[in-house]
């Protein structure tokens, strides 16, 4: 299955989805109509049961993405409108919800937005080239789409502030040393490399897979004593 959006491109091909960021003349940047657009390609994510795995990557080899759309900013109606629109359709919640697991593939820039969706994707898998930072605070602003928690749930506190507060994008070695990705690879390898790892976790029984990813994603947000129990209601889904 293939489907072009305006600015998303996903194809469905022997069980992984393939969603590609296609702005590149604007290095992938992230303007609403992306996010409409990837809101939509989650839903038939999650929708389809011929999808296991989910891998995100960007259009042209320059970029994963650049980040939000600054040309858009400013442009809404008011600040409360803007507000609104966000909270009712929520991309990056929608991503923590989606139950199948999601890989970014990064080549060259991921930065502000882009950065954080990638952080939201449960696997990191970037090439030698690939740099990556939130430079919000440098801009006169904070990360707006989960990164100032998600970060520091990824790489530490004391890594993630000096990420954030140094408004610097770190190199893909750096970001392997850290946690921030799974694996490097040299740029030609990446997809091939994305989907040898997306191959191997749908060699295993999808529920277990899935079941998986929600005991850690749910229970990193409870209490020790919650999280197990959480734990045991999901291990009995599969006995």
């Amino acid at each position: 299955m293939t489907s072009a959006f305006p600015t998303v491109d996903f194809v469905v091909r022997d069980g992984i989805a393939w969603v590609t960021l296609n702005r590149p003349a604007v290095l992938n940047a992230l303007n609403l109509q992306m996010r409409d657009d990837l809101w939509t390609v989650l839903d038939a994510v999650d929708l389809d049961p011929d999808v296991g795995v989910v891998i995100f990557r960007g259009a042209g080899g320059r970029a994963f993405s650049s980040g939000a759309d600054i040309s858009e900013f400013g442009t809404a109606p008011s600040y409360d409108a803007a507000r609104r629109a966000r909270l009712g359709r929520d991309l990056w919640d929608r991503m923590r919800r989606t139950q199948k697991p999601l890989i970014a593939a990064i080549r060259g820039y991921a930065l502000g937005a882009g950065c954080e969706l990638a952080l939201l994707c449960d696997l990191r898998i970037a090439s030698e080239d690939a740099r990556l930072g939130l430079p919000e605070t440098a801009l006169g602003y904070i990360p707006t789409a989960g990164g100032s928690q998600t970060l520091p749930r990824t790489i530490g506190r004391g890594l993630a502030l000096d990420m954030i507060l140094s408004a610097d994008p770190i190199s893909a070695a750096q970001a392997l040393d850290w946690g921030l990705v799974q694996r490097v690879v040299p740029r030609t390898e990446l997809e091939p490399a994305a989907e040898a790892m997306a191959r191997h976790l749908l060699s295993f029984p999808q529920t277990a897979v899935r079941l998986a990813k929600r005991a850690l994603v749910e229970g990193a947000d409870l209490p020790l004593a919650e999280a197990i129990r959480l734990e045991s209601r999901l291990t009995a889904l599969l006995i």
